[in-house]
């Protein structure tokens, strides 16, 4: 059964970092609703949901994304390009390897964010920019290399991470709104969507495509591709710059 890890918002929500947009106000008791909400979606949808212990003291540690990069049975532990979100790590490295996963640590001076690596097949695409930088996408890829990756940097200038920038269905084809899309040719197969929040979408299996309700173009687009939209309300974090990936650390073994 799919697993994924995720961890309830601090009270502190609100004074999350912002880098690319306006900061505008939070409703941290809506934004603990819609977490919920979330979480349903996804146990509705035949996963289990494991909560790593809140960490409230860090605004920003409800994105769990962030803390990991998981790939068979190896957690690679994040070390955010924002010193102050590198405390949220801990608590998930001790979750995961209490779930039977192998630990190793991007150590300094790298960085990486785990928002920053779309994992497609064995080709592992990682974001170089605010967040991330080469000498962790080197850590990452040494950690990587044993378990059969290809592990491609690419430009990431106009957006937070990565994934604030693309996705991938499930047959691989990579999507985004392409004017916060720095090199569309980067990948394999591009898909531009009509919206941003397009962008995000999360594999739930059997063709279903968890997605934020901000973008009901791109859920008609996915429609009409063949799959089966599973829409939940993330105003809240949108406000941050999240979407729907970075809520959670999605297990699959």
């Amino acid at each position: 059964m799919p697993t994924a890890l995720v961890r309830r918002p601090s009270p502190r929500l609100a004074d999350g970092l912002v880098t690319h947009i306006e900061r505008t106000p939070v409703d941290a008791d809506l934004a603990v609703r819609q977490w919920q909400a979330y979480v349903d979606a996804l146990e509705a949808t035949g996963w289990t949901t494991v909560e790593v212990p809140a960490i409230d003291e860090c605004p920003d540690g409800v994105f769990i994304e962030d803390t990991m990069v998981v790939y068979d049975d190896l957690a690679v532990i994040a070390r955010s390009g924002a010193e102050e979100r590198r405390p949220e790590s801990a608590a998930a490295a001790k979750t995961v390897e209490g779930l039977g996963y192998r630990l190793t640590d991007i150590t300094e001076p790298g960085t990486l964010d785990g928002g920053d690596v779309l994992k497609i097949g064995s080709t592992v695409y990682v974001g170089q920019g605010g967040r991330t930088n080469e000498e962790g996408i080197r850590q990452l890829r040494d950690a990587l290399a044993p378990l059969g990756t290809d592990v491609r940097a690419v430009p990431v200038r106009k957006v937070l991470h990565l994934k604030s920038a693309v996705t991938a269905l499930p047959d691989g084809t990579v999507i985004g709104y392409e004017p916060l899309v720095d090199d569309p040719a980067a990948f394999d197969r591009f898909r531009p969507v009509p919206e941003v929040a397009g962008s995000h979408v999360v594999l739930l299996g059997e063709d279903r495509l968890l997605m934020a309700a901000s973008a009901p173009k791109s859920a008609e687009l996915f429609e009409q591709l063949g799959y089966k939209p599973v829409v939940v309300d993330i105003s809240e974090f949108e406000k941050l710059e999240g979407c729907v990936t970075c809520l959670s650390v999605r297990l699959r073994r």
